[in-house]
């Protein structure tokens, strides 16, 4: 695969461990060769790519810099676009590890991060509590691709940094798992494929390893939808910001990977409009891809006693709002709200043998069921 191809690839990209990888190696070229190169081939540990450098130089003797360009492909990817900058250096190996004397001896590569790159702040990821948030495979990938070239006598420090870093962690999960100052170099294979919501649904799950790191009791979780969830969750409830796991839109997703982790009881909290779906075994609650509000809401208000009319009203409500206006003018939002209770209740032990306590809201944070 070449990256001049895949700028305009629909079906992959490179993650960022690639990219870092790709700058690493051509910094390192820079040195040992004293040249300037356009693109470097780089083995991403699933196949072998062709990346290309935006720019690179031999700042000394034993110094180099590289910057490559994460470019888009078919993903909602935050990072696409961004410059990721490597800069190695290279020390005598005996003179580095005499001074060095707390670093092993097999560790002839080493890799940290700078400008715009996280610092861990939690325990429970793949990265050590204060280390730069460049996880397992990406420096695998680094040490593997400059190994081949390293010469014998010497030890490569490579920091890996990303000048706009701390401004796109805003918009990605880093902040809430505790990882603060910039992105996380990640991958695991290299390769990102396109529509793949992979990495996305890794970092919810990293918020389950974070509240079991911190020490949290199993039972004591509350896994909400998102933000709005989680804000009401807060007010509502006597917990820690830790204690709440967001899951978007992968609710099954969720509750399959808390149940791997041995969590077999949890508070479900969240608005009745995405909640609601799972009553009907919906378990991804993305729009497009299932909804069946109005058909649930429908069905279980048939169940208690409400006529064509109202069913049909309900048919017509444009949001979830208005469907709870129509049960509460017609005094059976009650019965309704515990019977879709019960309906998700049963549906989450039955596929994903989790007891759960549910607590089913409106947009103002009001508790709707009383099961």
């Amino acid at each position: 695969m070449n990256q001049n191809n895949q700028k305009n690839h629909n079906f992959y990209g490179l993650t960022t461990g690639s990219i870092a990888t790709a700058a690493s190696l051509a910094a390192l070229n820079s040195i040992l060769n004293d040249k300037n190169i356009s693109s470097i081939e780089i083995d991403t540990l699933l196949d072998k790519v062709n990346v290309d450098i935006e720019s690179s130089e031999k700042i000394s003797e034993n110094k180099g810099k590289a910057i490559a360009i994460k470019y888009p492909y078919n993903d909602p990817d935050v990072t696409v676009n961004i410059k990721i900058i490597a800069t190695v250096e290279l020390e005598d190996k005996k003179l580095f590890f005499k001074e060095n004397l707390n670093v092993k001896t097999s560790e002839t590569i080493i890799i940290t991060g700078g400008k715009g790159v996280g610092i861990v702040t939690k325990s429970g990821l793949q990265v050590p509590v204060g280390k730069h948030a460049i996880n397992p495979h990406p420096v695998a990938m680094i040490k593997k691709n400059l190994a081949k070239y390293l010469p014998k006598d010497k030890i490569a420090k490579v920091e890996i940094s990303v000048p706009e870093g701390e401004k796109i962690a805003k918009k990605t999960m880093n902040p809430r798992l505790g990882i603060i100052g910039g992105i996380s170099i990640l991958g695991t294979t290299g390769i990102a494929r396109s529509m793949s919501s992979k990495a996305y649904k890794e970092s919810l799950v990293c918020q389950i390893d974070i509240a079991i790191g911190e020490g949290y009791k199993k039972d004591s979780f509350v896994f909400v939808p998102g933000n709005i969830g989680e804000k009401l969750a807060l007010e509502k409830l006597d917990i820690e910001k830790d204690q709440i796991i967001q899951m978007g839109n992968f609710i099954g997703f969720m509750l399959e990977e808390a149940k791997k982790r041995g969590i077999n009881k949890l508070i479900l909290f969240g608005h009745i409009g995405k909640l609601v779906k799972v009553a009907g075994g919906i378990f991804n609650t993305k729009h497009s891809i299932a909804d069946g509000r109005r058909e649930i809401i429908a069905a279980h208000a048939g169940l208690y006693g409400a006529n064509v009319e109202v069913i049909e009203k309900i048919f017509k409500s444009k949001t979830t709002e208005n469907m709870l206006a129509v049960l509460k003018d017609n005094n059976i939002d009650q019965d309704v709200f515990n019977s879709i209770s019960l309906a998700i209740k049963k549906k989450c032990l039955e596929n994903f043998h989790i007891d759960i306590d549910l607590i089913l809201v409106d947009m103002k944070g009001k508790q709707l069921n009383s099961i």
